[in-house]
């Protein structure tokens, strides 16, 4: 098989309907796993898809489309993941077939909750893939800015560079710029912590801290994820390049980051429940808040706003106090 064959991607959302565009740009075909029978209906009908991402058209004659988990794995060589993490196990459990020779590439932006495993982690692990046959997919990058033609970067990340080029070289095209990473672990984690920072940014949003205080957070967020980073998986990297730094940033400032619009929520006085309820989309950070706490109990870094925001989350402390709280850390 010449790699990466046949695209199966996994999922539906705005972030699928991103990737499969620009997969379209440079495959003659996709295979689309969508569990909707109704959502799949309407997407031919419409040659769009009807809830996320809505004025990009499609070739449909050029997308072979499913909700049979199992049969759309059959018929791919390469599964690219694109589901919200806290569905992620309730979807792929479903698969019963082998899938041990398949390439896998994530570009989800979460870790699998209950366990705190990375994605590509449990893919190993729960099917057997083999790690040189897994990929990251990363930002800077966000969904809105691809489907509006907007120039966009993304970071493909592989144990074997090659591949990652290679599956990159499907994905690059005149407004999407692609650069590769041996940095696998690294790239997941950072794309989990950058979620959790961009809560924090929106809650200053939202509180009214000013600019200078949310300069004063990301640039000490970047600190707190690269000591993270490299305590639980020490190799040399550089925090500054984009799939890091950058991701951190568009993620914390951008108004199409449903994470920094949560946390915003959060600040201008609803409640945690609340701005759950009010949010159309998974707000990822919300999750990989608990996990990354989880994670962190074992290996004690020091992570003032990680502990921050998941007091705000997960324990009613008052955001007000507890952003004074982490602020009182930053140099």
């Amino acid at each position: 098989m010449n790699f990466p064959g046949t695209i199966a991607v996994m999922g539906g959302g705005s972030w699928a309907t991103a990737l499969a565009k620009l997969l379209l740009e440079n495959c003659e075909s996709i295979i689309w796993y969508m569990r909707r029978d109704d959502r799949i209906a309407d997407f031919k009908r419409l040659r769009r898809n009807p809830a996320y991402l809505s004025d990009v058209i499609f070739d449909i004659e050029r997308i072979e489309f499913s909700s049979d988990i199992n049969e759309a794995c059959r018929n791919a060589d390469t599964l690219l993941l694109v589901m919200p993490s806290p569905y992620f196990k309730a979807h792929v459990d479903k698969i019963t077939i082998d899938i041990s020779d398949k390439y896998v590439a994530s570009a989800v932006k979460g870790i699998v909750p209950d366990g705190n495993q990375l994605i590509s982690t449990y893919m190993q692990r729960r099917f057997g893939v083999l790690p040189e046959r897994t990929l990251v997919v990363s930002g800077p990058c966000h969904a809105e800015e691809v489907a509006l033609g907007r120039q966009s970067y993304l970071t493909v990340g592989g144990h074997d560079l090659f591949m990652a080029e290679k599956f990159a070289s499907c994905l690059s095209g005149k407004t999407l710029k692609t650069i590769t990473s041996s940095d696998v672990d690294g790239i997941e984690y950072a794309a989990v912590l950058k979620n959790v920072y961009s809560i924090a940014a929106g809650i200053v949003h939202g509180l009214k801290n000013g600019d200078n205080f949310l300069a004063m957070l990301v640039s000490n967020a970047i600190r707190e994820m690269e000591r993270f980073i490299y305590t639980v998986y020490p190799r040399p990297r550089q925090i500054c390049d984009s799939v890091y730094l950058g991701d951190l940033l568009v993620t914390s400032y951008s108004r199409f980051s449903r994470n920094h619009n949560f946390g915003s929520m959060i600040g201008r006085g609803y409640s945690v429940k609340a701005a759950r309820m009010e949010m159309e989309q998974t707000a990822e950070g919300y999750y990989g808040t608990k996990c990354i706490h989880e994670i962190n109990e074992r290996y004690d870094v020091p992570m003032p706003i990680l502990d921050g925001v998941f007091d705000i989350l997960y324990r009613g402390i008052n955001p007000s106090k507890a952003i004074a709280k982490m602020s009182d850390t930053f140099i």
